[in-house]
Order: structure tokens, then C-alpha cells, then sequence
């Protein structure tokens, strides 16, 4: 760290300099968080295991009162389930019939929305991108939470595809999600006679095209699905984390919501959740 600050500041250029010390204050300050983050969790997992806090601090060679302190202030270990330091929201651009502009709807966003205050509250940094209008989008960058079904993106069917025990499909009815271990098969109420709202969505961590990680997905078979999980996420995230942590999984969640608002009113696991580590 001494020899980078001393490297910053011997830049000669004042505004190459300014906004290389503002980059590296960034990334510094994101390297606390999640520092921080790491020494809640570990505190919190030694004392799952059986340690007392004065226990704890003795091996540590800190006080117990700071012990007390670290495991009750800084972010909380479970937004490590959404991903460390920046995470990058994804939704699809749609065509605008009237014109040749795209934009996103509005159910998308409320979704994306919902999930950037999610990431927000576990303090970490969120930007924003998009799945084109051809469905192409980058998926070998850390952090993506990507919106998005396979209808809409060939990269996010080829992704689909990896699940080991989740798949989605498609009938004369429409689409649908099938657990292949069980043989059920899931669809939206809105396929239903008479319709019920009622939709289900999917929600997995998936690995990389490069193999290199990982990459959280979440979709409904209609908006409502998608604006479900996340309402689940929000609700039980610390439950997740404790089954999965950071590995690989997928899950089917119901939705059933206000058929004015489309409001999710109450949502349930469908599924166990899959470890995909043991499917491998």
C-alpha cells in the first residue's frame, strides 16, 4: 500500500492524478467493506462452531468488547450471496414498436430497482447494464445479477442449459420450468383456465462461459416471477446464504401476487434448493 500511494503521487499530470487517487480511494473503501464483511462472518461462524466471544478474542488478542462490537456494526455476511465489492445489475432492452429507440420496461425495472436497493443495504456498489436488443451480453465479468429468461438471450439459454437438475422448456401452453430430478413441472397461472395470479420464477447461481466464476440468475416465466424472487431475496436472503453461501445452486419459487398492483403477496420455495456441487 505505501509503495502504490507513493507511486499516485509522484503523477506529474494534476487531473491524471486527481482521478487515479479518486479510482484508487474506491477501490480502497470497497476493500474495507468487504474486509469488514469477512471479519463479521468469520466471528459469526466461530461461535456457530462452539467458541465463546472471550474465547474468540483471547485467540484473536483483541478485547472482548471489540469482538462484541466487530460482530454487531459493519455489513452483514450474507450480501456476500449477491457478490463482494461492485455488482452489476442486468435487464433486456426491448424494442419500442413506435419508433427505433429501446427501452426497459417497467417491470423490469422495479425489479432491477428492488434489487439494487437489496445490494445497497449490504453496502455494496451497484451499476447498471443491459441484454441487447439480440440478446448478447457479457457474462465472464464478477458480479453480474442478471434479469433475464432464455426467450430473451441465447447467452441466457446456453447459461440455463449448465443447471444440473432445473430446466426450462416450452409447450403449446408456453413455458414452463421442470425439476428433472423430481420430473414436476411448474407453470404460471396465467396459463391456467381460468387464470390465478400465480407465477413462478427461477433462481440459480450459474458459472461463467470462461469457467472462470460465477454469476447469480434470476427469471420469471412473466415479470411477476422475476419480481417474486426478488421479493424473496429481500425477505429470507439470510437463510440462502446459510444453505448455499457462495456456491453453485437453483431453486423454483411461486409467486402469488395482488392481480391489480402485481405485487408479490406471498412467495414459496417449489423446490429444494439444488446444490449443484453435489450433482457434479
Amino acid at each position: 500500500m505505501p509503495g502504490e500511494l507513493e507511486r499516485i503521487a509522484q503523477i506529474k499530470d494534476p487531473f491524471e492524478l486527481l482521478r487515479v487517487a479518486t479510482q484508487r480511494l474506491a477501490e480502497a473503501q470497497q476493500e474495507v467493506t468487504e474486509l469488514a464483511r469477512l471479519r463479521r462472518r468469520l466471528i459469526q461462524d466461530l461461535h456457530a462452531q462452539g467458541m465463546s466471544y472471550a474465547q474468540i478474542a483471547q485467540a484473536a488478542g483483541l478485547s472482548r468488547g471489540r469482538i462484541h462490537q466487530i460482530r454487531h456494526t459493519g455489513p452483514a455476511p450474507e450480501g456476500a450471496f449477491l457478490g463482494s465489492g461492485e455488482v452489476i445489475v442486468v435487464t433486456p432492452l426491448r424494442p419500442d414498436p413506435a419508433s427505433d429507440r429501446t427501452y426497459v420496461a417497467l417491470d423490469d425495472l422495479t425489479t432491477g430497482k428492488r434489487l439494487e436497493e437489496l445490494a445497497r443495504t449490504f453496502d455494496l456498489s451497484v451499476s447498471y447494464d443491459h441484454v441487447t436488443l439480440d440478446g448478447e451480453i457479457d457474462l465472464n465479468r464478477p458480479g453480474m445479477l442478471v434479469i433475464c429468461g432464455p426467450r430473451m438471450s441465447p447467452a441466457m439459454r446456453d447459461a440455463y442449459g449448465k443447471d444440473p437438475v432445473i430446466a426450462w422448456d416450452r409447450d403449446e401452453r408456453g413455458w414452463l420450468l421442470r425439476d428433472t430430478r423430481s420430473g414436476a413441472e411448474y407453470r404460471s397461472g396465467q396459463e391456467e383456465d381460468p387464470q390465478r395470479p400465480y407465477d413462478v420464477g427461477y433462481l440459480g447461481r450459474l458459472p461463467r462461459p470462461d469457467g472462470k466464476g460465477h454469476f447469480l440468475a434470476i427469471a420469471g416465466i412473466h415479470p411477476e416471477g422475476s419480481l417474486g424472487v426478488v421479493h424473496l431475496l429481500t425477505t429470507d436472503i439470510g437463510s440462502l446464504w446459510g444453505q448455499v453461501g457462495a456456491d453453485r445452486f437453483s431453486v423454483v419459487i411461486g409467486t402469488e401476487y395482488d392481480p391489480d398492483t402485481h405485487e408479490p403477496l406471498r412467495t414459496e420455495l417449489l423446490t429444494p434448493i439444488y446444490r449443484h456441487d453435489e450433482d457434479s
